[in-house]
């Protein structure tokens, strides 16, 4: 009996699911620090309508049309930042991602909550942060740093110039970011997806980031090499 809870113990960490969580601020005209966008597609109030929700690229849209990931639930809190909450599984069984549309006017707590995920996450989790890069214009409550030996979760942040941003907080709340930008960008949906397929077969940084870069050509209709400027080069921890 005791060889079989041995050797239980070293199948489970093997095939432990995976777990995302992702942190979409609505992009919001009156209330974020951007060159404005449609009346629409920039109104922080409206998840179903917004640029990095609703849109062919946004979050709800895109993963919801993948072949990857199938819906399972659909949450829409009430009297909270958040506008609603989606679950999604992998076709693999072997990952879950819960994204959350924040209103657009809640920058500051999206990135308060973005930050203490990502210390409180453990190895098998990725945490992701999607829209305006609001460290640029909003001064946030910093969580406390992770504590000494924990073990570091995985990161990735898309919007405009998030390594010189964002690498420094993540460091602090110890957890290791996957892809960075490195220049003025557009945080499309399509760039998550693609790395997250990547991480999920164990890929290392430069195969995502690599990923990264040819979802971007093909979306913005430039060169590869072009694309791969956007993104900030792979860092080892």
């Amino acid at each position: 009996m005791k060889i079989f809870f041995l050797l239980l113990g070293l199948i489970l960490p093997l095939t432990a699911q995976r777990q995302i969580e992702t942190f979409v601020c609505l992009c919001d005209n009156d209330h974020q620090a951007i060159a404005p966008v449609g009346k629409a597609i920039g109104n922080g109030l409206d998840a179903a309508g917004n640029l990095y929700w609703g849109c062919s690229d946004g979050l709800s849209t895109y993963f919801k049309r993948s072949k990857k990931w199938k819906l399972t639930e659909t949450l829409k809190p009430k009297d909270s930042p958040i506008l609603v909450t989606l679950k999604f599984t992998h076709h693999s069984g072997k990952a879950t991602l819960t994204a959350h549309a924040y209103r657009g006017d809640r920058m500051k707590t999206c990135l308060e909550h973005f930050f203490a995920k990502s210390r409180d996450a453990g190895k098998n989790e990725l945490v992701a942060f999607l829209g305006h890069n609001g460290l640029m214009d909003n001064q946030i409550d910093w969580p406390k740093a992770a504590p000494p030996n924990d073990e570091p979760s995985k990161a990735i942040v898309l919007g405009c110039l998030t390594k010189s941003y964002f690498a420094g907080p993540l460091k602090k709340m110890n957890s290791d970011p996957l892809l960075l930008t490195r220049s003025l960008m557009y945080p499309g949906s399509f760039l998550l997806h693609d790395a997250i397929e990547v991480w999920l077969k164990n890929g290392s940084k430069a195969q995502i980031h690599e990923a990264a870069a040819k979802a971007y050509a093909k979306n913005q209709k430039i060169s590869v090499k072009a694309a791969r400027t956007v993104f900030a080069k792979p860092q080892t921890p």
